[in-house]
Order: C-alpha cells, then sequence, then structure tokens
C-alpha cells in the first residue's frame, strides 16, 4: 500500500520539525513543508498530496482557513487544522471553508493518527459523493436530450415513443457514439431545417 503523503504548514520550524518526525515515525511521509499560506497553496499544488496539516494563524496577508479554502475548492487535497485556538468564530469559519479535520494542539500519536485517517475517509466520501453526483447530473442531462430527440423524430417521421427511442439507440450503437451526442444531432438539424 502507497504511504499517505502530507505537506505541513506551520510558521513555527520547531512545531514543523516535531510533527515531522512525528509523521515520519507513524509511516507518512511528508512531502513537503511550507511556513505560511501562500507558499502552502504553491506546495499543494505542485505535489498534489494526500493531506494537508496546516496551522490557522500564520504570518501574511491570508491564514491557514483561507489556505484551506482555497485547496479546497481547488480540489486538491483536504485539510486537517492543526491548532491551538478552539474560538467559535474559527471554527466557523473552517467549517465554511470545508475543512474535513480540526485538531487541537498540543497533539500526540494518539490524537494524530485517527484524526489523520478520520480526515483521509471523510474526503474519499466526499470525492465519491461528487462523483456520483456528477454521473446523475450526465445522466439526467442524457435523458432530456433523448426526450427532446425523440419528440422530435415523433413530429418529423410519425413515429411512436419506443419507434423513435429505438432509432436513437441504433444510430448510437451503429456510430459506436453516446446517445446524448445522437440527441445532440438531432436537436441540432432540426433546428438548422426549421
Amino acid at each position: 500500500m502507497a504511504q499517505t503523503r502530507l505537506i505541513i504548514v506551520d510558521d513555527d520550524s520547531i512545531i514543523r520539525m516535531d510533527l515531522r518526525d512525528l509523521l515520519t515515525a507513524m509511516g507518512y511521509t511528508v512531502a513537503g513543508e511550507a511556513a505560511d499560506a501562500e507558499t502552502a497553496i504553491t506546495l499543494a499544488r505542485d505535489i498534489r498530496p494526500d493531506l494537508v496539516i496546516m496551522d490557522i494563524r500564520m504570518p501574511g496577508d491570508r491564514d491557514g482557513i483561507d489556505a484551506a479554502a482555497t485547496l479546497t475548492a481547488e480540489h486538491i487535497a483536504p485539510v486537517l487544522l492543526l491548532t491551538a485556538f478552539s474560538d467559535p468564530e474559527l471554527v466557523r469559519r473552517a467549517n465554511e471553508a470545508s475543512v474535513v479535520g480540526y485538531l487541537l494542539k498540543p497533539f500526540s500519536e494518539g490524537g494524530l493518527r485517527p484524526a489523520i485517517e478520520v480526515t483521509l475517509a471523510r474526503f474519499r466520501e466526499f470525492q465519491e459523493m461528487a462523483r456520483e453526483t456528477h454521473d446523475l447530473r450526465e445522466q439526467l442531462e442524457t435523458r432530456k436530450l433523448v426526450e427532446r430527440a425523440k419528440g422530435v423524430l415523433m413530429a418529423q417521421y410519425n413515429l411512436n415513443e419506443a419507434e423513435a427511442f429505438r432509432r436513437i439507440q441504433k444510430a448510437s450503437m451503429d456510430t459506436r457514439r453516446p446517445m446524448k451526442a445522437i440527441a445532440e444531432a438531432i436537436l441540432l438539424t432540426s433546428q438548422v431545417s426549421a
């Protein structure tokens, strides 16, 4: 099984070193480190880690929650916030940024490993739900197009619904193109000839 690749983001080099040593001893691969949000985003875009472990408070215009929002929006990697702050406002912002995990310092292997594994599992679940949602939208779009194309064929050739569907299906098989593409072609042709 491939090792989980992580990026550590904290402005304190001693915390990064301690965390790197602990994560390495736990069997994870530390693929990169950063001391600020901008560097973390650039590094994550380049490395595409399995997980980013990030502090909230960092120097610069953006904090860890801002960076987490960017990484989440770009579907780069899940973020586990590892912070000394449990301020309700920070927790609210973390939720809005779709942060998958939040762990308070001081950390230990006993708390860190479950937080990492749960964060990774939740992120995989979110990815699977996103794929399923995309597939369902695609199926619905195809169904709508096929229904409209059937209506065009029924009107043009005086066919019943089953015959119109069979024509679309046969054209799809004969041309080895998806039914959606055939339906789009029928609809486009009907617009041009109208």
